[in-house]
């Protein structure tokens, strides 16, 4: 086996581990301090970090242009959907959000459909797309009572635009395909959206704590810039060069496992056998998503 392929299934295990962990130390972190400004402070300090790294071994800023586009996609990706799901944290549980963010494959491939190539939906692809979404509607039916609580569905609410921003923003990523270094374009991305995630918790009375901060959060935080945002991007795009997409994709199975387990295990979240089958049931149907989406590239 190469090296460059040892190290890429390394990295492939660190982003299906580690980017499950993020979930839990949101779900920390928020306890302190609004999600918005949480996620943007995380963002902006680890934008800094990797756009100072590229632009001391020499690399030029980027025309405006491609800025423009990278500000749009940072706002889409991050501000919208890493952003909505962290204040989203702070009414549903993370396991909870981890699953419903595992449907994202789906939106991906639906907005995929109208904006990039208008193939013909297979059996295969929409009965995915409904068994992805029936097991979402299982865990649900199993948080019913908590529906009732306006906090837990503007929880629920804010993780489904982030979804669906994040299937929208993945598209359109593919579809400009700017010509600059991946890592130091989501510097950029993460720079911007962290500022603007500052500013809207700023403006929304939202500050950071200035006083009676606790170690906790600053954890939180620290784990969310360097293991979440600089290690495991990095490890993804290494995996996304390295190895085959259908095995980069192995990390969006293992993710929700990850952050389902930890948040039963840590935070004492509610887990039963329907919150377990429908997690099953949610994974089967991108899996079958990814499967026919697979085949029909395959068949063309």
């Amino acid at each position: 086996m190469k090296k460059s392929n040892t190290n890429a299934y390394i990295a492939l295990v660190v982003v299906s581990i580690f980017w499950g962990t993020t979930y839990l130390a949101s779900r920390i972190g928020v306890r302190h301090i609004h999600g918005l400004m949480l996620a943007g402070l995380r963002q902006t300090s680890a934008g800094i970090l990797l756009t100072a790294f590229f632009l001391l071994k020499g690399y030029k800023l980027p025309d405006k242009t491609i800025l423009s586009r990278l500000f749009m996609i940072g706002v889409m990706m991050l501000c919208l959907s890493n952003g909505l799901i962290t204040w989203a944290m702070q009414y549903i549980p993370s396991g909870l959000c981890a699953i419903i963010v595992a449907t994202v494959p789906i939106w991906i491939t639906i907005f995929g459909y109208f904006l990039v190539e208008r193939n013909r939906l297979s059996i295969l692809l929409l009965a995915g797309m409904l068994i992805g979404f029936l097991g979402v509607g299982g865990i649900f039916y199993d948080y019913l009572p908590s529906l009732m609580n306006p906090d837990f569905r503007l929880g629920i609410i804010l993780t489904l635009i982030a979804c669906i921003s994040w299937g929208l923003g993945s598209v359109l990523t593919t579809r400009w395909a700017l010509k600059i270094n991946f890592l130091y374009g989501a510097g950029f991305q993460m720079l911007f959206s962290g500022i603007v995630m500052v500013i809207t918790a700023m403006i929304m009375g939202k500050p950071f704590p200035t006083a009676g901060t606790s170690l906790e959060l600053w954890g939180s935080m620290l784990y969310l810039i360097f293991i979440g945002s600089i290690l495991g991007y990095s490890a993804y795009v290494f995996v996304l060069n390295n190895l085959p997409p259908s095995l980069a994709s192995v990390y969006a199975y293992i993710n929700p496992i990850v952050a389902v387990l930890l948040g039963w295990v840590i935070l004492k979240e509610h887990l039963n056998w329907i919150t377990c089958i429908s997690c099953l049931v949610t994974l089967g149907g991108v899996y079958i998503v990814k499967y026919a989406v697979s085949r029909s590239k395959q068949q063309a």
